[in-house]
């Protein structure tokens, strides 16, 4: 009898293989292999752990078992989800693991650019002493978190560290801890016009393609920052670049990119008001540990005794 498989298609420590082996000990656990030495394993996989655009082709035209995909990020724009729903099979994401990571890192961002730290290490590596006119700070400001999930959730505590007004818009409009007002996505006109600084934290569904266009730029103060941290095309990147070469808006921290890598030749490059970093925001130490230990095995106990995995689970309806 041909054993139940999973198949993992990422690295990960031997301590998280095991953990998994320990809890499926009559499985085949194929892991930290290359694609093309696990494909017969692939065509066999019930659960798999990690999506790669390389192996649709073999999953949807060979695969009979499939059950179970837990992605290794919180995005799943990239997933055939489509095809995923028909064939019934259960997705759920990486969603909550980078809380903390990109918290971290859309302050950073804010800081490095009211606190003039991208120019200060320019001017270091040219030896140039000189105060660059620097005057913003960002206690007391209002902070607009357009998507409050577990990112949005996570950056809403450090902004009341440092005195800040925090609006924030969710779908459901409903109240949290910590959101001084909540709005729909119908009411982000208002939060736009009253913020100082404006932080997308959304992942991409039809719903957000684009979201944040000419109209939008034009209704946030020209002393507002802007930080992207959820997915490229939910900003059309012309209008941004249009925005800040006009000085429609003071400047952007942007993780995110219509195009990755960022291409050579585009103006963000070079503008003194933009910090670009490159879709790490949610690196962190603990990454694995956490789709592992928070997110995979409480799942998998679900699973094993017939029931939906239920943490993180996608809503085919939504996007997300």
């Amino acid at each position: 009898m041909t054993k139940r498989t999973l198949v993992m298609n990422v690295d990960i420590k031997e301590a998280h293989v095991q953990s998994i082996q320990q809890a499926l000990p009559d499985w085949k656990i194929v892991a930290n292999k290359a694609l093309d030495e696990v494909q017969d394993d692939i065509k066999e996989a019930e659960i798999m752990l990690h999506w790669k655009k390389d192996m649709e082709s073999i999953v949807f035209e060979e695969n009979k078992n499939l059950q179970w995909v837990q992605t290794w990020s919180a995005g799943i724009d990239n997933l055939p989800l489509s095809e995923l729903e028909q064939r019934g099979v259960h997705v759920t994401s990486a969603n909550g693991v980078h809380a903390y990571p990109i918290s971290e890192t859309i302050f950073a961002l804010i800081l490095g650019l009211t606190r003039k730290i991208h120019t200060y290490v320019k001017q270091q590596q040219d030896k140039v002493w000189y105060h660059a006119r620097l005057n913003q700070e960002i206690h007391h400001k209002t902070i607009g978190i357009i998507g409050v999930g577990a990112i949005g959730q996570e950056t809403v505590k450090i902004a009341k560290a440092f005195g800040m007004k925090v609006l924030g818009v969710r779908h459901s409009g409903r109240p949290t801890a910590y959101v001084d007002n909540m709005y729909k996505p119908e009411q982000l006109d208002h939060v736009l016009a009253e913020s100082d600084i404006i932080v997308i934290t959304l992942p991409l569904t039809e719903e957000t393609r684009h979201m944040f266009a000419k109209k939008q730029f034009e209704q946030m103060k020209d002393s507002a920052l802007l930080i992207n941290i959820g997915r490229g095309a939910i900003v059309q990147e012309e209008d941004l670049i249009k925005a800040l070469q006009a000085n429609e808006i003071a400047g952007a921290g942007l993780d995110v990119f219509a195009k990755e890598p960022l291409p050579e030749d585009s103006p963000l490059w070079e503008m003194e008001n933009v910090i670009i970093t490159p879709h790490t925001a949610g690196s962190t130490e603990y990454y694995d540990e956490r789709v592992i230990d928070d997110i995979f095995l409480p799942n998998l106990q679900q699973y094993l005794q017939g029931k939906t995995p239920k943490v993180n689970a996608v809503h085919f309806d939504k996007g997300y």
